[in-house]
């Protein structure tokens, strides 16, 4: 996926810019870069890889070389940003948190019209530098931001950092969020806003769907209105968002406890203790272990946040040893214990089933599964929600495949919570991973935890129900 940060101060910002972009670092673990801009040296940009160092280890000694009082940073799972362009509008940089699904026919369409290429990225073209070509046809930044809105089938929000503060543009259906934030001399926009409160900056509101501001160090100046539908993505709240940050008033672990403690209310199983598949999955224990009475316990322990989220490196021989060395079993308090694990989602499978392996082996009597999230049944369209490149390579449509013969049979069944073609679905489920038992959560119990109306919720992956 992936998160930005920008600042434009009446001070030097290089320190808010440095540590406000490190708390998108759970977005993001492939690429990073910063830029900032001032009237005597210009834009500067450093861009790392960071796929075996932290974000603060790869910058922390270019610091000094970052002057002026505006800048913009990424954490990006995706290719080398910021990108920075010379065009009619003047000299921009630009960061992006986008998954651009017409990448093709748009970088066709482009070559056709005379544009060139010359940013590299992992695949070809990079995406960055098609947003910023788009940008620049228009006759100002506002034209071309929504140039960029009605050419890009998926997502694109982004940051530019002009000579004239930063622009803030938020992607046309508000799949991902921007927070807007101050405190006194210095205005903030985020991905993320738990980077906010130890910077002493104060929310002040969300940018609503396709909302694009300029924004200086004395206020901010709306360039482009919302628009009227929103599609925001449920999965920031299931799984990617941090759990201090709030989307559209409604914070990350809220929501997850709120999620567990409905599941909770009709759900029979005795067991002994409850436990939270760290990171993610402990707001929902404690929400379902607060409904059931039954006790919290540390079975299952996060070692360190040095291991990268486990379904981002692109190979199965990296995942597998990810996914086995981040997560310890406590054999203290797994031995004979009938044990429900609270997780927020099953995406290929891989790690649930070696962890549900090493549960039994550390003595479990039980081991139970609750999902914070219904079955992923539809591939993401809209966000870089995961590396995977086939739909096969969700659990269900494998699953799927076995029992029909083809992956795209009766899959509005399958996805319907109680229908058989659902109930057969996670049965087969709970059997590949040698579960006890095993539930999901339902999409409206999710729905209610995050406290939007539905329409205003992207809930694609587990029903395909966005088509824009």
């Amino acid at each position: 996926m992936g998160g930005f940060f920008g600042v434009v101060s009446r001070t030097k910002c290089i320190n808010d810019l440095f540590y406000g972009t490190d708390y998108n670092s759970h977005l993001g673990t492939k690429r990073a870069g910063m830029a900032t801009y001032s009237k005597e040296q210009g834009f500067v940009r450093a861009i790392h890889n960071i796929e075996s160092s932290y974000f603060r280890n790869k910058f922390d000694g270019e610091l000094n070389e970052f002057e002026g009082t505006s800048g913009i940073g990424v954490i990006s799972d995706n290719d080398s940003q910021p990108i920075i362009v010379r065009s009619h509008l003047g000299r921009f940089a630009l960061v992006t948190v986008a998954k651009i699904a017409n990448l093709d026919e748009l970088e066709h369409k482009l070559l056709d019209e005379g544009e060139h290429f010359s940013e590299q990225g992992t695949a070809g073209i990079n995406p960055t530098e098609v947003v910023a070509l788009l940008i620049s046809r228009g006759k100002t930044f506002a034209d071309g931001i929504r140039n960029v809105y009605e050419n890009v089938k998926g997502s694109c929000s982004m940051l530019l950092l002009t000579t004239d503060g930063i622009i803030a543009a938020r992607d046309r259906w508000g799949r991902t969020p921007i927070i807007l934030a101050r405190k006194e001399g210095a205005w903030a926009a985020t991905s993320e806003s738990c980077n906010l409160p130890n910077l002493d900056y104060e929310t002040v509101r969300d940018l609503g769907p396709g909302e694009a501001v300029r924004i200086r160090p004395e206020g901010v100046e709306q360039i482009l209105a919302p628009g009227k539908e929103m599609q925001i993505c449920s999965f920031l709240w299931v799984y990617y968002g941090f759990p201090n940050s709030t989307y559209e008033g409604k914070n990350v672990e809220k929501v997850r406890y709120d999620c567990g403690l409905e599941m909770g209310k009709d759900d029979h199983e005795e067991v002994d203790s409850i436990c939270g598949i760290p990171d993610s999955g402990v707001g929902v224990a404690l929400g379902y272990a607060e409904s059931k009475g039954v006790p919290y316990h540390r079975a299952i322990t996060k070692y360190t946040p040095t291991w990268p989220r486990s379904f981002m490196p692109a190979t199965p021989d990296r995942r597998f040893l990810v996914a086995k060395m981040k997560l310890i079993p406590n054999r203290a308090m797994l031995e004979g214990k009938r044990l429900m694990f609270c997780d927020d989602s099953i995406v290929r499978g891989t790690q649930l089933r070696d962890n549900v392996k090493v549960l039994f082996e550390y003595g479990a009597k039980e081991v139970h599964i609750r999902i914070s999230c219904p079955p992923l049944v539809y591939p993401c369209e809209y966000i870089g929600f995961t590396s995977s490149r086939s739909s096969m390579e969700l659990i269900t449509r494998r699953i799927i495949q076995d029992l029909e013969g083809d992956e795209n049979k009766n899959l509005k069944a399958y996805a319907t919570t109680g229908s058989p073609e659902y109930k057969r679905m996670v049965e087969e489920i709970r059997k590949r991973l040698g579960l006890t038992s095993l539930r999901f959560n339902t999409i409206e119990t999710l729905v209610k935890a995050i406290g939007l109306p539905k329409e205003q919720v992207c809930t694609h992956c587990f029903d395909g129900s966005s088509h824009f």
